[in-house]
């Protein structure tokens, strides 16, 4: 297995590990295993499973498909992790299930319990950030289009309403109490990956170096999603109507609003596959132009990353190496 004095000697390089901050904790994700590390009263509570992978020829794993299924992917473990990471925080912590969590638990068993749990979370946040970063800028956006009949020009209005309501939001967050330790492992998992794909020694010395900026983050990848929306929303916008030239007929009536919202929505499944697409690319190569497309998500993880204690270090270490593949070199991109 490959361990800190192999990466000792290598050269710096991209890796396709990638983590998310829990409470109290961080989950790594590696090619062969998923870690859930949190620290407990008693140490470090590390929990490893191995990682379901499609069929290497798979239709799942084609581009700009792959990103679809990966992103759902991403938030039932995310969402799983969570709730690991709950039961596994200090008890003091842990809050008692409430009498309707015990009679739903009772009437469908644990496993059907935690799946039908872990569904409405993930329904749950998908539907909340929909509507309000896609949504909500849909409605407002749309009252302008009495004003502004240039398609281009409304998509790029409802642009800066979505950028501004989710840079709201992530102020907004990044203030709030409870959420400073979870940005603070989230800067952790960050320092970790990036020490280790420098290279170096995994030590809390090395890793406490590091920046706890990473252009793979999950912040980058929403920010890239909205402005890869501007531009899918546009060419889609006028592509249909063009094929529907009648529509511009009742261009400001509810009904027209109403067809824009949904078509819209239709399409962001395309716009996270081609977001995925970007992102995997640009997490693969360092250069000039990977470095400009991905500041803006850089900027913005100084919002949702604090720098970490060495205690969390520690967290981030434990989670890394316990989803290090057994071949050397098989978590390279």
């Amino acid at each position: 297995m490959a361990n800190n004095e192999t990466e000792n000697c290598c050269r710096p390089f991209k890796t396709m590990i990638g983590g998310q901050a829990l409470i109290e904790g961080i989950m790594m994700r590696g090619p062969e295993k998923d870690a859930i590390v949190t620290r407990g009263k008693d140490g470090l509570n590390v929990d490893v499973h191995p990682r379901k992978k499609n069929p290497p020829k798979s239709w799942k794993n084609w581009p700009f498909v792959r990103g679809v299924f990966n992103f759902f992917d991403a938030q039932v473990v995310g969402v799983k992790a969570l709730m690991r990471s709950a039961d596994l925080a200090p008890e003091e912590e842990q809050e008692a299930p409430s009498k309707f969590d015990q009679w739903l638990e009772k009437k469908l068993g644990n496993e059907k319990f935690q799946q039908v749990v872990v569904g409405l979370a993930v329904a749950l946040g998908l539907g909340l950030s929909i509507g309000l970063f896609f949504l909500l800028p849909m409605i407002i956006s749309g009252f302008f289009d009495r004003w502004i009949s240039n398609t281009l020009t409304l998509n790029l209005v409802e642009g800066v309403i979505r950028m501004g309501i989710f840079l709201g939001y992530m102020l907004l967050v990044s203030r709030m109490g409870e959420m400073k330790r979870v940005f603070s492992y989230h800067g952790a998992e960050h320092k970790t990956i990036r020490c280790y794909e420098a290279g170096l020694p995994l030590t809390v010395e090395n890793v406490s170096k590091q920046t706890r900026l990473h252009p793979r983050c999950g912040t980058s990848f929403l920010l890239v999603v909205m402005v890869t929306s501007i531009l899918v929303f546009s060419i889609a916008s006028s592509g249909l109507l063009a094929i529907f030239p009648e529509l511009e007929a009742i261009r400001g009536s509810f009904g027209y609003r109403l067809l824009m919202i949904a078509f819209k929505l239709l399409l962001l499944p395309l716009i996270v596959g081609i977001t995925y697409e970007i992102n995997r690319w640009a997490g693969r190569h360092d250069n000039g132009f990977t470095r400009i497309l991905t500041a803006p998500g850089m900027w913005m993880q100084n919002f949702t990353t604090n720098e970490p204690d060495a205690g969390m270090i520690e967290v981030g270490i434990a989670a890394l190496e316990a989803v290090l593949p057994e071949e050397e070199g098989a978590d390279r991109w």
